[in-house]
Formats: structure tokens, C-alpha cells, sequence
């Protein structure tokens, strides 16, 4: 079984936004996102512990400014905390080895898929396409990604 890790080495690749989001629980501003606008098949990552997070299958556009997800690849890999930030309350979403801040999750998601709405920067992922997922050995994975058309 394969081990995910908060690794130091990765951290210290990181972009100063890749950073700033993942570790210092910030946001990119909306709409700018590198994966807002991606609809390749594949699976969405932790861009520090490598943890599968958010398959494409599950990826829809909410209009929120935000790549959004209906439901994790995982259940276990993302942790979810109560955030009282910024005045109100909202729910913060966490991948659970590599301790990446990921976003926030809210209840105005589609009715028929959930009703969940993911709401994650695109700086905290890395995307695999579905072509190479076998190779870096997310392959128990593609049953859970939609075919190439």
C-alpha cells in the first residue's frame, strides 16, 4: 500500500502560491486558477503528499471561480474542520497525510449528486491524466474516472 507523506523536499519546490495555499491555508484569487477550466480525464491529487483527492468524473462547473468537486476520490485522504475565519463559519477541507489546506466544502452542490459543492484551489492539486495514472501508480483509480470520448 502506498505511503502519503507531508514531504520537505516537495514543500520546497512549491511556487509562492502553491505554498501560500497549502500551507498557510490561503486562497488563490477566482478564476485563476490552472485547473479551473481543465476537463481531461484523470484524477486530481495532493501537490505535496501525492494523495488521490477529487477524480474528474466528480469535477463539474459550479460558477464559483474554483475547480469544484461533488465528492472526494477518498473519503479518508480529506479531513474536514470547522473554519470560523473571515467571520462566519464554513468547512475546511485538508488532505489527511500531507496536511495540504485544499479549500472549503459547502451544501449548495447538485441535488442529484450529493448536494455538495468542493470548492478547491487549483494550487493545491496536481492533476494525472487518465493516461498516466497507471504508471504513477494510481491505477486502482481508473475504474473511478469516466472513459475518453
Amino acid at each position: 500500500m502506498t505511503q502519503y507523506t507531508k514531504n520537505p523536499d516537495v514543500i520546497a519546490t512549491l511556487s509562492p502560491e502553491e505554498f501560500y495555499v497549502t500551507q498557510e491555508s490561503g486562497t488563490e484569487r477566482p478564476g485563476t486558477g490552472k485547473l479551473l477550466g481543465n476537463n481531461e480525464p484523470g484524477i486530481y491529487v495532493d501537490i505535496v503528499s501525492g494523495e488521490p483527492l477529487f477524480a474528474s468524473a466528480d469535477k463539474y462547473e459550479s460558477g464559483c471561480g474554483w475547480p469544484s468537486f461533488t465528492k472526494p476520490l477518498v473519503t479518508e485522504f480529506v479531513e474536514e474542520l470547522q473554519d470560523a475565519t473571515l467571520g462566519m463559519m464554513r468547512t475546511e477541507v485538508r488532505s489527511k497525510h500531507g496536511d495540504s489546506h485544499l479549500g472549503h466544502v459547502f451544501p449548495d452542490g447538485p441535488a442529484d449528486r450529493g448536494g455538495l459543492r468542493y470548492c478547491i484551489n487549483s494550487a493545491s492539486l496536481r492533476f494525472v491524466h487518465r493516461d498516466d495514472m497507471d504508471a504513477e501508480g494510481y491505477g486502482k483509480f481508473i475504474d473511478q474516472v469516466e472513459d475518453v470520448a
